[in-house]
């Protein structure tokens, strides 16, 4: 009897292993099979036994599957109850006989911790034991390398169990060494890389790795924020200061450089410039040696060309002379003869003149009227009639006009 139900059990186990590729209808088949082997071969109250175990056989599979699910972004670790090995299961299908294997999934993306809410409570305290509330957000996540060392440890509400005490531990003593000025605002980077610099440690050993700590708002008491705001208002308006009078000196600094370079490069300008003016004057003094022989030369040259240009012009001189000698000479000359020329053409025409003059003499004698028509013909050619008294001795009528009747008359 119990040879028959180890066989029948047998029977179960491989048709479980052949139809988990089939699913479960495969398995089904394999238990349907198996029941009525279990039938043929075991007559009455024997097959009564075998039906009960398939069935409750069935309702096993049913509520543990042994295929399941490993979801997108989760790793899962299979244990084997028996000799207690750990095996990591990624994404996709993994058997998990029941009775045999436990899978546990734990997610592979990062994970948000937030202690406290600001806006609720204060939960923090500062070295001067007042009561402040911060924002501090922890992300951490599960390090898939330490799974299969730290599975069996870790519970199963990760977050509650282990994240919660392990940061509460560090940040309330963290928080309690600096004031609340120095959390509120200048020691904010400081308190974050201690705490990251102690949870670091205490997560990897627990097999979580802590990506980053950031601390957000931070509620202070409203009288003492009103204070620190203050505060900070001063010390900014010092800082504001303090950068001001470090402008200003840079700028006075700025000006004194500014003065010393062009101090330096006028010196170097005037440096340059008398070394160029005593370039220029070797050079001119070498260039004199050069041109006080050829100045001497053409100042004997001009010498020259004076004396000769005396010589030139005396002679000009002399022969202009003469010719003036000569031309005064001829012009004497010239002057004589045409002297004598007009002395002789005056003693012929003087000649010509007195013996005319003896002709009309001689005619007026003879003929005493050639006066009146001469005289008519002299006064114009348009005087027709001259109209005179008679003179009163009875001669001539134009005795009166030309006064000389009684000289005429007493001849």
């Amino acid at each position: 009897m119990s040879e028959r139900f180890k066989q029948v059990l047998q029977k179960i186990i491989s048709a479980l292993s052949f139809g988990a590729s089939k699913g479960a209808a495969g398995v089904g088949s394999g238990l349907r099979s198996a029941s009525g082997l279990v039938r043929e071969s075991m007559p009455g109250r024997g097959g009564l036994i075998a039906l009960g175990l398939a069935g409750a056989s069935i309702y096993f599979v049913y509520n543990h599957p042994p295929v399941q699910t490993i979801s997108h972004g989760y790793i899962g670790v299979r244990s084997n109850q028996l000799n207690g090995d750990v095996v990591l299961l990624h994404e996709g299908t993994a058997w998990v006989i029941p009775g045999l294997h436990e899978l546990r999934e734990y997610l592979l993306q990062d994970m948000s911790y937030r202690p406290s809410k600001v806006e609720d409570d204060a939960p923090f305290q500062s070295i001067e034991g007042l009561s402040l509330g911060v924002d501090l957000t922890v992300r951490y996540a599960i390090n898939p390398d330490m799974l299969v060392k730290t599975s069996r440890n870790l519970p199963d509400d990760i977050e509650g169990d282990l994240v919660d005490p392990t940061v509460q531990g560090v940040i309330y003593k963290i928080f309690t060494r600096y004031t609340v000025r120095e959390i509120f605002s200048s020691k904010r980077a400081e308190i974050q890389q201690q705490i990251e610099a102690e949870l670091k440690p205490k997560m990897s050993a627990q097999g979580l790795l802590l990506r980053s700590v950031m601390i957000g708002k931070i509620n202070l008491p409203a009288d003492y924020k009103r204070g620190m705001e203050n505060l900070l208002s001063a010390e900014l308006e010092s800082e504001k200061m303090r950068y001001t009078l470090e402008l200003k000196e840079k700028r006075v600094k700025e000006t004194e450089l500014e003065a010393t370079a062009e101090k330096v490069r006028r010196e170097t300008e005037a440096a340059a410039s008398a070394n160029e003016q005593i370039i220029a004057a070797k050079a001119q003094e070498e260039a004199m040696k050069h041109v006080l022989p050829f100045k001497q030369k053409q100042i004997e040259q001009r010498q020259l060309e004076a004396e000769a240009d005396k010589v030139s012009r005396i002679k000009m001189s002399e022969g202009m002379a003469q010719a003036r000698v000569i031309e005064a000479q001829g012009e004497a000359d010239s002057r004589r003869k045409l002297a004598d020329a007009e002395a002789y053409r005056q003693d012929l025409v003087g000649k010509i003149a007195s013996e005319q003059l003896e002709r009309d003499g001689a005619l007026l004698t003879k003929n005493p009227l050639l006066i009146q028509k001469t005289m008519a013909d002299k006064l114009s050619d348009k005087v027709s009639v001259i109209i005179a008294a008679p003179p009163a001795d009875g001669g001539f009528i134009g005795s009166g006009l030309l006064g000389s009747g009684k000289a005429v008359a007493a001849q």
